[in-house]
């Protein structure tokens, strides 16, 4: 990925944040964490139902610039569509973070 110019989604990390429900439980919530650049590859789809409602799952590829401490816990937004990070792995010799993600279309 030493091509930066690749780097053409724009995308919004946001960071998990936990509220108390104040019965001993929490509610999750996400805040924004960055606004970043990034080359998102479409890699496979497949269609599933959950909870009786159909729909499918699109995994992609996503790589960008490693300025920022992610997790899996981490989550991208493109527009209306959130990827879920499901892995992810430092490339070229650290400077950019590879990141396998899902989205769900219903």
């Amino acid at each position: 990925m030493s091509d930066a110019g690749r780097l053409k989604t724009r995308l919004v990390l946001q960071a998990p944040q936990d509220t108390p429900d104040g019965q001993g439980g929490f509610s999750r919530g996400f805040i924004d964490v960055a606004t970043i650049w990034a080359a998102v590859t479409p890699l496979s789809a497949r269609e599933n139902v959950e909870a009786d409602a159909n729909g499918s799952v699109s995994r992609v590829r996503i790589i960008f610039r490693n300025e920022f401490s992610v997790t899996l816990t981490h989550r991208l937004l493109e527009g209306v569509r959130v990827y879920r990070v499901t892995a992810l792995r430092e490339r070229d010799d650290r400077r950019f973070i590879e990141i396998d993600a899902e989205w769900r279309q219903d």
